[in-house]
């Protein structure tokens, strides 16, 4: 009894030695009698490799030792897991059309910015690896509406600059269009995607530019976080007008069965709630600092919520959030949202002059409150602003 309780000790300080040193991929050879000829797999968090434990049969299967052992690693391991970031960081990747990324290991999402109306991220991979958007017009997949073509997963857009329309794909939009990346950083902590776009109306001439910044952050456990900064700039010459209209602006399309309602009558599982304790229906058109949709993917409950920066201008912005799923931030459409005479909500931005917005995605298990949802946007209100 006294060899095997020091063998066991011997088998619990390797492995917590391998935890440590979070060397996840090496083989740590127990001492699990009993144990069946299979490997016990353990996972070790989002993305990370297995660690497989070798049996054997030094210990009787009942003893209090191997068990008291086994417990202990077991839930050291687990704690471990839902506590420290994926050892493997951000990883951004340029590719032909669009740049991949990954947080400890897996897909997040990947940019789309080559021959598109506009850039978008799809797919939008939450807690899981569970889909957060729609899949069309990307891919067909059953049991999909197949409305607003223009709702392509997460994207940037207005559907009235200088009067032009940035925001559908109908008979004679516009075009944002990607003309080079001034950043793509990798890093153990957050990756980066900067770039720069020019807003082109449909007679190939230039309305106005933006820059944009889309930050990924490597966080503990199943929690999905980014920030999307985009600077709208005026050519030197001329003023531009970002519209008094609800089609717009920092947007996503849902997953399908994340919506509140499935068509008239037909009530869905998912639900909005605001930062003002506005719920479902009465969300529309409501001013608040965030607003968090969440409901059933694949039979678990996840949810997007969307913090407007307080340094923004019109904080807290207006929703146009629907009930089929489309989520989005408008500061513009105050004649649609609060039925004010038209043009209320025009903002000028003057020659040669910009504007930022900034905005963070934080994709989460569970309702607001589970997700601690307020307690997310206290935090990134407060925090100093990148360079």
């Amino acid at each position: 009894m006294a060899r095997a309780g020091r063998k066991g000790v011997s088998f619990f300080r390797t492995a917590a030695v391998a935890l440590a040193s979070n060397i996840i991929s090496q083989q740590i050879m127990g001492v699990f009698a009993g144990v069946s000829k299979s490997k016990f797999v353990l996972r070790m968090g989002v993305g990370a490799r297995l660690c497989a434990i070798a049996p054997a049969r030094q210990l009787p299967q009942h003893s209090f030792m191997f068990n008291q052992w086994r417990i202990f690693f077991c839930a050291t391991a687990l704690m471990a897991a839902s506590s420290a970031p994926a050892a493997e960081g951000v990883k951004i990747t340029q590719m032909e059309n669009k740049v991949r990324v990954e947080i400890g290991g897996q897909l997040f999402t990947e940019y789309y910015f080559k021959d598109v109306p506009r850039p978008y991220c799809y797919p939008l991979l939450g807690p899981g690896e569970l889909p957060m958007t729609r899949h069309w017009p990307l891919e067909t997949i059953p049991n999909e509406e197949h409305d607003h073509p223009h709702h392509r997963s997460l994207w940037y857009a207005h559907g009235a600059v200088n009067g032009m329309d940035f925001w559908s794909e109908q008979k004679g939009f516009c075009k944002t269009v990607h003309e080079k990346f001034l950043e793509i950083k990798s890093g153990k902590e957050s990756g980066t995607i900067k770039s720069l776009n020019h807003w082109v109306a449909n007679d190939g001439s230039e309305v106005c530019t933006d820059t944009r910044t889309l930050r990924f952050y490597n966080r503990p456990g199943n929690e999905r976080l980014f920030d999307f900064e985009i600077t709208l700039k005026a050519p030197a010459d001329k003023p531009v007008v970002f519209g008094d209209t609800k089609e717009g602006s920092m947007a996503a399309r849902l997953a399908e069965t994340m919506r509140l309602t499935h068509g008239k009558g037909k009530p869905g599982d998912g639900h909005i709630v605001m930062s003002t304790g506005v719920r479902d229906e009465a969300t529309w058109g409501k001013r608040a600092d965030w607003c968090d949709y969440f409901g059933p993917v694949n039979g678990k409950t996840v949810g997007m919520a969307i913090f407007d920066h307080p340094e923004n201008p019109r904080h807290p912005t207006w929703w146009h959030v629907r009930d089929y799923g489309l989520f989005a931030a408008n500061p513009f459409g105050i004649h649609d949202f609060e039925k004010k005479e038209p043009g209320a909500g025009n903002l000028t931005i003057a020659a040669g002059k910009s504007v930022t917005f900034r905005y963070r995605f934080y994709l989460h298990e569970g309702d607001e409150k589970s997700a601690k949802v307020a307690a997310h946007y206290e935090e990134y209100a407060t925090q100093p602003k990148h360079k």
